[in-house]
């Protein structure tokens, strides 16, 4: 299968190494350089593109390859105000559009285990419950996607939280995220629940992008061909 690669740092890089190992080619390399000169047809090169780039440009990624009637799998977060709209577009258009806060099958496997012990811890009042999510000092959203995803799922389900904040406030309706930059580190995400009695912790730590880049390319064989708006819990069969 021809892929395309829409962003071309560390993540990209990655992602090619895997892509090729599985025997797909690389046909097209978007990077800075060169993005502004990259057209309809170039995109029609490849079958599929995977977007790695960064939250200022995803949206124009996204559209040209609506354009050029390419699927694209996207990796960038710090949309998710756009994402209404872009769900809406893909759907008026008959487009194509893969989309998840995480790639690693890991990640996808503790977000259900997550939303499962909300729902268990909901009922005692005697538990107040807070995240923590840690990062490479390159990433630029705050907080993650990921964690973004981890709250909202918390959010649904514990009943004494509305919101989210990475703003640590005495606010007991507010579900704090303690947002850490440091060094090289992949990608760590924790809740963790508390009483003056015990505490219960959960928690994912990656130890390289290897298992991002996977689910990348994973998620560029599911979409080879398919129509639609599309999800980790549709390539993983999770409900």
């Amino acid at each position: 299968m021809n892929i395309a690669l829409i962003g071309y740092g560390k993540m990209g890089k990655e992602i090619e190494k895997i892509a090729i190992s599985r025997g797909h080619t690389i046909a097209l390399i978007v990077d800075e350089h060169n993005s502004s000169t990259i057209t309809s047809e170039d995109l029609k090169k490849a079958a599929v593109a995977i977007e790695f780039s960064t939250p200022g440009t995803v949206l124009s990624n996204i559209q040209k390859c609506f354009d050029a009637e390419v699927p694209i799998v996207v990796g960038t977060t710090g949309w998710n105000k756009e994402e209404a709209r872009i769900v809406d577009v893909c759907k008026k258009n008959n487009n194509s559009i893969f989309f998840s806060s995480n790639y690693s099958l890991g990640v996808n496997i503790f977000f259900q285990i997550n939303k499962q012990l909300a729902k268990l811890m909901s009922p005692h009042n005697n538990y107040n419950v807070k995240m923590e999510e840690t990062h490479h000092v390159h990433k630029l959203d705050k907080p993650s996607g990921t964690a973004i995803t981890i709250a909202e799922q918390v959010i649904q389900n514990f009943e004494t939280k509305n919101s989210w904040s990475i703003e640590h406030t005495a606010i007991n309706e507010s579900l704090f995220i303690e947002v850490k930059r440091e060094d090289e580190v992949p990608g760590t995400h924790k809740v963790v629940y508390s009483s003056e009695e015990d505490e219960i912790t959960i928690e994912h730590k990656a130890y390289s992008r290897k298992g991002f880049a996977l689910g990348a390319v994973l998620a560029a064989e599911y979409m080879n061909g398919k129509i639609g708006v599309h999800g980790m819990k549709d390539l993983l069969g999770l409900t």
